[in-house]
């Protein structure tokens, strides 16, 4: 990757505006967005993820190899906070370990689009079936760090114990209003075909990046005001989100290996296992959980492990892979 494409990645729009809210608070300006608004944009977020999604799944249909891409993606995004949250849990509470066990286990589309133009300027054939797979890994994720967030909630709160059954955790996992909304998205966005994808165009593409903005503008005026909590945790988060790209990365590209994928298809499935969600994860977690903590999520998701998979991991990931492969 050249230095002409780490910079216009540093320069993406969603990513200033991020900076920009924490500069406003650093400066004391009384730049806000009203809660209402926050509201709207994170379910306009997930709306919008589900939908491409779906629209994905019905242009790529199914086979062998898409299948087994969409298996990985799933079991992968679900299992991946599992064995995460009881490192983190360690060092940060329930709620904290919880939404950032969901965000690693979950993707950054940003990171994604960047490997996919780093492919393309290595002459790298992959198949477009792996955005349909990338739009899968948000709920598993999700719903893990529900999972573990109402499991362990309840084990440390001795007076709720008698009231903790599969039902409960599984009706609040899947009928969030952050998971269903995304996972009924997907649903629509695959029935409605190429109509749907025609009638939502305006609202779904177009504007997508704008919303996105002033999205991130209002995490980096959150992530400002919350800023000292992460001193308090600072050696650990900073290197939990560096080690974790490195070494989730290797493991993916064996698996990749073992599976038989292309090189092309095997760094985009390194990319999204090895990646952290800035965008999906957060804006449900804020929904669903409003005790974790953005001001330490979010300088880990963003600021540690997408800076370094888009300077260091993805020709990093290509390199091993070539090889590997050879």
């Amino acid at each position: 990757m050249n230095l002409y494409a780490i910079l216009e990645n540093f320069a993406h729009p969603a990513t200033l505006f991020f900076f920009l809210g924490m500069i406003a608070i650093f400066v004391k300006s009384d730049l806000e967005i009203p809660p209402q608004i926050a509201k709207f944009l994170s379910i306009y977020l997930l709306f919008d993820i589900g939908i491409k999604g779906g629209e994905e799944l019905f242009h790529s249909g199914f086979n062998g190899q898409v299948i087994l891409v969409m298996a990985v993606c799933v079991i992968g995004s679900f299992l991946i906070p599992f064995g995460l949250f009881y490192i983190l849990k360690r060092k940060l509470n329930v709620y904290d370990a919880g939404a950032i066990a969901a965000t690693y286990g979950s993707i950054s589309a940003v990171t994604f689009a960047t490997a996919t133009a780093f492919l393309e300027s290595q002459g790298e054939v992959f198949g477009g079936y792996m955005v349909a797979g990338m739009a899968l890994m948000e709920s598993p994720a999700i719903i893990a760090g529900l999972l573990l967030i109402r499991l362990n909630r309840q084990s440390d709160t001795p007076e709720l114990q008698h009231k903790s059954g599969l039902k409960p955790i599984l009706k609040e996992a899947f009928f969030n209003g952050s998971v269903l909304l995304l996972i009924g998205s997907l649903f629509i966005g695959y029935i409605a075909g190429e109509a749907g994808e025609k009638e939502l165009k305006p609202f779904v593409n177009e504007i997508f990046f704008g919303m996105l903005s002033l999205y991130m503008l209002d995490m980096g005026l959150l992530a400002a005001r919350r800023i000292k909590e992460l001193r308090k945790t600072g050696k650990f988060v900073v290197s939990f989100a560096s080690f974790f790209p490195p070494i989730i990365g290797l493991l993916a590209i064996l698996l990749s290996f073992i599976l038989g994928y292309s090189k092309g298809d095997a760094l985009l499935q390194t990319v999204l296992l090895a990646s952290a969600s800035y965008i999906a994860v957060p804006a449900a977690m804020r929904m669903a959980v409003p005790q974790a903590n953005m001001s330490i999520l979010l300088p880990m998701s963003l600021g540690i492990t997408f800076t370094f998979n888009i300077s260091i991991g993805i020709p990093f990931y290509y390199y091993i892979i070539q090889i590997l492969w050879a």
